[in-house]
């Protein structure tokens, strides 16, 4: 089975970690809030990249090129505005349903950039 299966356009927050974060998973996350929210807190390993910027034409950051992604916002709407202008750009993308309320929800870890316990804003 692929990675993104055709016409697959959402994940869950599970399906999320195992695509980004176990083992060898090729997929990156990148999470697609503001920066003050990025602050607050986000899952480790995630790549940041604001949805203002990529509607601006912004490049993705290097470690997110020619890699498929996941993307992921607080509760899922952004998201799913990045994964269509991405999909649209030719990337093999899915957004993560509920976005990072369902991820701290699952308990699954939010971190600030120092590597200490971050929330949700």
């Amino acid at each position: 089975m692929s990675l993104f299966p055709t016409g697959e356009h959402r994940v869950t927050v599970d399906e999320a970690v195992r695509r980004t974060r176990d083992g060898d998973a090729p997929a990156v996350l990148l999470d697609v809030r503001e920066q003050r929210e990025w602050d607050a807190g986000h899952a480790p390993g995630a790549v940041y990249a604001p949805l203002s910027a990529l509607t601006a034409g912004v490049e993705l950051p290097e470690a997110a090129r020619a890699r498929p992604l996941v993307v992921i916002c607080r509760s899922g709407q952004r998201s799913q505005q990045a994964a269509q202008l991405l999909a649209a750009r030719g990337a093999r993308v899915v957004d993560v349903e509920g976005g990072m309320r369902a991820w701290a929800q699952a308990g699954y870890p939010v971190v600030d950039d120092s590597g200490n316990s971050g929330s949700i804003a």
